[in-house]
């Protein structure tokens, strides 16, 4: 695996060049938590680095919860995304196969995923919610993304992912191959360490495969017991890097305007002649797990749960999942 370091001064000052023909996220950490903010020049030196987790899903730069999908669009500056976890990075996964489609591409989201080059961030450390291992998924990236970015006692190491990842750090003169055996050894240690952390917070959660075989047996008493707290307020689906229901609204002038939508609002099932088969609160819950682990799977290739957490954090009832996978699992 190819590796290129410089000092993180050096990497800032690349990346104080590079807003002159990019628009830049990265993750930024302050008194609320983690997100991503646009940089600029004030606060690049500001971005963080492998801790977990942003608090917005990768989706949001490629799914808007609204836009209008017949009207002319100004030409875009190219993105970097900076910061991502690899729990994001799989939830990428499956977008694309929904809207990379060959028969049926979404050519608005195709151009985003084209115009954006994507660096991930190895997770160092956990938070409480999160449980990618559980579904085979290591909280750092080894494909599917174009870099994957480390800071390390003040320098920056990039892991090569893609040839795309490749291009782009070759404009990068103060890049410099990574040839310290050391080094690389110290980056698999923080990786195996953030390992046995994940391994020993969700230690009897069932893994995705057995999570799927769960829920289909699963009888009416669990659903109505944990979706006696749930509000239906979609908190849970719109966080979700997976989740990508959408209405299409027809307005005047022949206008559509494309809106996410989530299947824990009331209605969200609901036909033209009233009939609406979630109406009730717990078959709407449940939908969304048989959704997640047992219709997905059956039709893609990709999972629909990555293990982020989001969901659990922020859940107004304080509905935590696993916990119910556990109770399935006695």
């Amino acid at each position: 695996m190819q590796y290129r370091c410089m000092k993180k001064e050096e990497w800032d000052k690349a990346l104080e060049q590079l807003l002159l023909s990019y628009t830049i996220f990265a993750s930024i950490e302050n008194e609320f938590g983690k997100d991503y903010e646009v940089i600029k020049p004030v606060n690049i030196s500001r971005i963080s680095y492998n801790r977990p987790k942003p608090a917005t899903p990768l989706k949001s730069f490629f799914l808007p919860v609204k836009e209008n999908v017949t009207s002319e669009r100004a030409p875009e500056q190219p993105r970097i995304i900076i910061g991502i976890p690899n729990c994001d990075i799989e939830g990428l996964k499956l977008l694309d196969e929904f809207y990379l489609d060959n028969e049926f591409n979404d050519i608005f989201y195709r151009k985003r995923r084209e115009d954006t080059l994507l660096i991930s961030s190895d997770c160092f450390g956990i938070q409480e919610h999160c449980h990618c291992l559980s579904y085979n998924i290591k909280p750092y990236s080894t494909k599917d993304t174009d870099l994957a970015v480390i800071n390390l006692n003040g320098t920056i190491i990039l892991r090569v992912l893609s040839l795309k990842g490749e291009d782009f750090i070759n404009t990068i003169p103060s890049a410099k191959s990574l040839e310290d055996k050391r080094t690389i050894e110290i980056i698999e240690k923080e990786q195996l360490s953030t390992e046995t952390l994940l391994s020993a917070s969700n230690k009897g959660l069932p893994d995705y495969k057995k999570t799927g075989e769960l829920v289909r047996e699963a009888q009416e008493g669990i659903w109505k017991k944990y979706s006696a707290r749930c509000v239906s307020c979609g908190a849970c689906t719109t966080i979700c890097p997976t989740c990508t229901c959408f209405l299409l609204i027809d307005k005047p002038g022949f206008e559509k305007v494309k809106q996410l939508d989530a299947c824990q609002y009331p209605g969200f099932e609901r036909v033209a002649g009233g009939e609406d088969a979630l109406q009730e609160l717990q078959k709407r819950f449940r939908n969304r797990y048989m959704c997640k682990y047992v219709w997905k799977p059956e039709k893609f290739g990709s999972l629909a749960c990555t293990g982020c957490g989001r969901c659990i954090e922020s859940c107004i009832g304080k509905i935590n999942k696993n916990e119910l996978f556990m109770e399935l699992s006695k």
